[in-house]
């Protein structure tokens, strides 16, 4: 049977011709517009027209790398690693800015936390990395690309800002209509239900689930394409202490398999548990960038003890005042575990009344209440 406008023997008549040059898929003026899903299962001869059509310009064979946004060219040489990487990105809007020179580099197969408060510039730099805003200076490159390359965004998992369905639509048929966009195979489908536990639930509307649910079929969507790189933002905001363990736990399973990861979040629990290098972002400005590790900066011999004025003359004498510290009822010793027991014979010798003393390592909360009110203070 001939498509709608064709010409007897195969031939097609002008009205084809006509709707081909206007970008109108054979079948009538109707068509199916630019943009709107292709929902059901099998593709019909009409929605592949369409598919065909509407299909996504081929990367070119010769990528000329990314360039500066006033136009020069920012390649110098062929770039593998890493996944991520840009150069005084930053993005005014009016007299405001919202992200201010940020350089950042993601590795190959890390899980990245991209960690700020609410309004740090977070979600602005992803959408500028995905190619969905474009910056007012510096330069980006990710997967080798600049941001919003065709043939990087094939290679490109994302969850931005939340995920969106069709309620009507069971989570198994809202994943048909993206793998048919994301021209992605249909065996997919089940894989990806598998990975975020979801297969059980597949066949529930969308409308049905509860907000965890949600949020790990928006990352079976974001798997369809089994991406190199696959971003996250937020992806536990509003989910209970459950939700929240199940998705740390699919995030660590995603990130050990080999795929590198890069997740945004202001909560510091994702990140601490989660995350392998850290990026913490304040006012948009990246103020550290380093494994949890660094970011806390090691820890300290802590102190409590009934005379807290003596013992800490005792501790300057054994260690010079530079390295002892008081904050919150304790003193800190910026010294060696190691020193515990002769610090406690000092400080008995020396009639002090001691009653702790161990090591403590600071906490990524900590550190990062320190960097952000230091960007604070920065900025008045």
């Amino acid at each position: 049977m001939l498509p709608t406008g064709a010409a007897p023997g195969g031939r097609r008549g002008r009205g084809t011709a006509v709707r081909l040059r206007r970008g109108v898929p054979p079948g009538g003026d109707g068509g199916v517009p630019r943009g709107r899903p292709l929902a059901g299962g099998g593709a019909t001869a009409r929605e592949r027209w369409a598919q065909a059509l509407y299909a996504p310009p081929r990367r070119p064979k010769a990528d000329p790398g990314p360039t500066t946004w006033a136009g020069r060219s920012a390649h110098d040489g062929p770039v593998t690693k890493p996944v991520v990487e840009t150069a005084d990105l930053t993005k005014r809007y009016s007299r405001r800015t919202a992200v201010d020179a940020v350089g950042m580099r993601i590795r190959e197969g890390e899980i990245y936390g991209f960690l700020g408060p609410n309004g740090a510039g977070k979600t602005t730099t992803l959408r500028m990395l995905l190619g969905l805003v474009r910056p007012s200076a510096g330069t980006a490159r990710v997967l080798g690309a600049a941001p919003g390359d065709p043939g990087t965004l094939a290679r490109v998992g994302m969850l931005v800002e939340g995920p969106a369905f069709y309620p009507y639509l069971s989570g198994r048929d809202n994943l048909r209509v993206f793998a048919r966009y994301a021209r992605a195979p249909a065996s997919r489908i089940d894989e990806v239900l598998k990975t975020v536990d979801l297969s059980d639930r597949a066949d529930d509307r969308a409308a049905r689930y509860s907000l965890g649910m949600k949020q790990r079929l928006g990352v079976a969507a974001a798997l369809l394409n089994d991406p190199e790189l696959l971003v996250l933002d937020e992806p536990t905001n509003g989910l209970d202490p459950a939700g929240t363990a199940d998705m740390r736990d699919l995030i660590r399973d995603l990130g050990a398999g080999g795929r590198t990861v890069l997740l945004s979040s202001h909560l510091l629990g994702d990140v601490q548990q989660v995350c392998d290098r850290v990026g913490v972002i304040a006012r948009g400005r990246l103020v550290r960038e380093g494994t949890v590790r660094e970011l806390r900066g090691g820890g300290s011999l802590r102190v409590v003890a009934a005379e807290s004025e003596d013992a800490r003359a005792v501790a300057e004498r054994l260690y010079g005042p530079d390295r002892v510290s008081a904050r919150e009822g304790a003193l800190h010793l910026a010294v060696d575990a190691a020193e515990a027991p002769r610090l406690s014979r000092e400080l008995v010798r020396a009639d002090v009344d001691l009653h702790a003393i161990g090591w403590h390592e600071r906490s990524l909360e900590e550190t990062f209440f320190e960097m952000t009110a230091s960007a604070d203070g920065a900025e008045r």
